[in-house]
């Protein structure tokens, strides 16, 4: 016969008088922890008592009830009743409702009731915070009422309105908070699932990778562009800011990119048709120049604007205050970070002062013309006063001579002739490469290698003047060749000594570090150098021996060109086959000379100069040998765009170059004296007969036929 099972009978229940209730010294409760006593009491003034409180009888000497009862569980509660009667906004006298405990042990009770208690889950909150936003609490009114700040709601908010598929997921621990704040960046539940699918299968899913793979169509708003239009005029215009309410995310990403660029091109339109009024003869506009944009033009000596008495006396104190803290910390190991701090915008405002408006001659203004671009910060840049070479010849006689006014000057409603108008010209950034998801390993495309020597022709003209020992070898070198050898004989250095232009803008070229120093360089000898011919040789006369090594060191790294150029095979004027070799040659016995080191001059491999512009072969080739088969395996199996931006973050800081950046290793010496033309070429440069038929016009191999 089965046992009967006992009943429990649960504790009665009944109001009592606050000031009929003690604290118990049962209670085990002793440190502070979780929401405030003042929170609790503003909590139950709003909705009044929701959890009863746990009390036992006070009993006297003789067992008998006193009327009095002891709080062993909800200590808390009582001490805010207190505070609230203390204040005077609930009578001492008011009921409250409470569980009578008899029998047990009271401190048990007071455990149990507080080991029990389960806070919410993060989802439930998040989603109780989103039923009251739809019932009409405002986010100010939810964060007072439940004590937390208006930027939490918004968090929580935000994280309630991700997708409910993937909020499915996080409820059953399928992902993580931070992956799940990690898709709030954007709104379009499609994207958030499309890519959740991709990296929970992949296992690449830390929440910073799908931040990356949610905004990698946007710009950022430190973008120098959205800098220029400024996000707020973008917004104005109906585009659209992610923001990621979690992390920093330095003023959000901008969806729209086609009105991001409109923005920018309708802007400097507007700025260029402002200069236009100079009576420039011509304007080009670019969001970016390439290096050496203004290359073989004369640049017009503009004279500065007279500074005024107050301008003057504030590049005095500026001057002071700089000579004082430079006297002050001369012996310091470290600045203090206030002092370099406050050094910086001193020089800052003094830059800003020496870079003030300049003055033209009305003359020489009508035959030249001015750049109108951006500049890294995001700041107008107009370069003024560049001639071009066949504009050099005098104007056309228009004053007093009205039969000879130029075709294109505008006229007045009188027919007379009128202020000449500028010539705009609007360019814009180099178009993107094809998406190449051949998986061959195919000879790297021309304008790629065009654009990586390029960065290393400009780190290697850095390298150069910086070793004037190497630089008046190299320079000898080619001068005893034309005067021993009389024959012209094509090489890395162009003696005479000519700027060689560049004729490709790599990625992040005009940014580089190198290109940076070269510039700086150039100016710094620039502005101490007499501009008269006889000033010029006496002022040369006149250096030190180690001034005169270091200005010879720079005007030879002038004619460094170390750039991969298409083989000419028809004998046309392009380099053949036999002078690209010998370029090349030089310059890799040049790097070695100077030690150059492609990372120390700041390359390194991204998306844009590099990894999106091979096939993913060479992708996962330049993974495996920065960082093992192991890591290649990681992304072998993703899309080329998704591969590519994985192989930037791996290969970050390990230091990988590809072929046409690394220090070549030396040769051992030829046994031809005349230096064969039959010398094979670097791996990268490597002609493939049998994919020459199918290679593009930007992916053609690299043969170089024997002359």
């Amino acid at each position: 016969m089965a046992k009967a099972v006992q009943k429990i009978t649960l504790s009665p229940s009944r109001d009592i008088p606050f000031n009929k209730l003690v604290l118990s010294q049962s209670n085990v409760r002793r440190i502070k922890a979780g929401v405030s006593i003042e929170q609790l009491a503003e909590s139950i003034a709003q909705r009044t008592l929701l959890q009863s409180l746990n009390v036992r009888a006070v009993l006297d000497g003789d067992g008998n009830e006193t009327g009095m009862f002891e709080v062993p569980a909800g200590g808390r509660r009582y001490r805010a009743l207190e505070l609230l009667v203390k204040q005077k906004r609930m009578a001492k006298t008011q009921l409250v409702p409470c569980v009578v405990r008899e029998g047990g042990i009271a401190e048990d009770d007071s455990i149990a009731e507080n080991d029990e208690r389960v806070g919410l889950h993060p989802l439930d909150q998040f989603r109780a915070f989103q039923t009251l936003r739809n019932l009409g609490m405002s986010e100010e009114d939810i964060a007072a009422r439940h004590f937390v700040t208006p930027a939490i709601v918004k968090q929580r908010l935000r994280l309630a309105s991700v997708s409910p598929n993937l909020l499915d997921v996080y409820a059953e621990d399928g992902m993580t908070l931070e992956q799940l704040m990690a898709f709030t960046v954007t709104s379009d539940h499609a994207r958030q699932e499309q890519v959740w699918e991709n990296v929970s299968k992949s296992g690449y899913d830390e929440s910073y990778q799908i931040r990356r793979m949610l905004t990698e169509s946007t710009v950022r708003a430190s973008d120098k562009r959205a800098q220029f239009v400024g996000v707020a005029a973008y917004v104005a215009a109906g585009g659209a800011v992610l923001r990621d309410l979690f992390e920093e995310d330095d003023g959000g990403w901008l969806q729209d990119v086609p009105l991001l660029d409109r923005l920018v091109t309708e802007k400097l339109k507007a700025e260029a048709e402002k200069i236009a009024a100079e009576c420039w003869k011509w304007i080009e506009v670019a969001v970016t120049f390439p290096c050496g944009h203004d290359q073989g033009l004369r640049e017009l000596e503009g004279i500065p604007a007279d500074i005024t008495a107050e301008e003057r006396a504030t590049i005095d104190a500026l001057q002071a205050e700089q000579a004082r803290l430079e006297a002050e910390y001369q012996d310091a190991d470290d600045l203090p970070d206030e002092v370099d701090a406050r050094l910086g915008e001193i020089e800052e405002a003094l830059s800003a002062f020496d870079d003030g408006p300049h003055f033209y001659d009305p003359g020489d203004i009508v035959r030249a013309g001015a750049f109108v671009s951006i500049d890294g910060d995001g700041a107008l840049l107009v370069e003024r006063g560049y001639v071009r070479p066949e504009d050099e010849e005098s104007v056309d006689q228009t004053e007093g001579e009205g039969e000879h006014v130029s075709p294109d000057a505008d006229r007045t409603e009188s027919g007379g002739p009128s202020v000449r108008r500028a010539v705009i010209t609007v360019g814009g950034d180099q178009p993107e490469a094809e998406d190449e998801e051949d998986d061959g390993i195919k000879p790297l495309p021309d304008r790629l290698v065009m654009e990586l020597t390029a960065h290393r022709t400009l780190a290697l003209r850095d390298a150069v003047a910086s070793n004037s020992h190497v630089a008046m070898t190299a320079l000898l070198h080619k001068l005893c060749v034309d005067a021993f050898h009389t024959v012209y004989a094509p090489g890395c250095i162009e003696a005479a000594v000519r700027q060689i232009h560049l004729p490709v803008q790599a990625p992040g070229l005009n940014d580089s570090a190198s290109a940076k120093a070269v510039d700086e360089r150039h100016e710094a000898w620039k502005a101490d150098m007499p501009k008269d011919d006889d000033a010029l040789w006496n002022w040369l006369t006149a250096l030190d021996d180690a001034s005169r090594s270091t200005l010879l060191a720079h005007c030879v790294s002038y004619g460094v060109n170390a750039l991969f150029e298409k083989v000419d095979r028809y004998g046309g004027n392009g380099v053949s086959s036999h002078g690209l070799r010998r370029r090349l040659d030089q310059a890799d016995r040049l790097a070695r000379a100077v030690n150059l080191d492609m990372v120390e001059a700041g390359w390194r491999p991204t998306v844009e100069n590099y990894l999106g512009r091979v096939t993913k072969s060479r992708i996962l080739e330049a993974v495996r040998e920065a960082k093992g088969e192991s890591s290649a395996q990681l992304i072998d199996h993703l899309k080329k765009t998704e591969m590519a931006k994985e192989a930037e973050r791996l290969l970050d800081g390990t230091g990988w170059l590809p072929e046409p950046l690394r220090l070549a290793e030396t040769a051992p010496a030829s046994t031809d004296a005349s230096d064969s033309t039959g010398e094979p070429l670097p791996e990268f440069l490597a002609d493939d007969e049998d994919e020459s038929s199918e290679a593009g016009e930007d992916e053609q191999p690299h043969a170089v036929a024997a002359e």
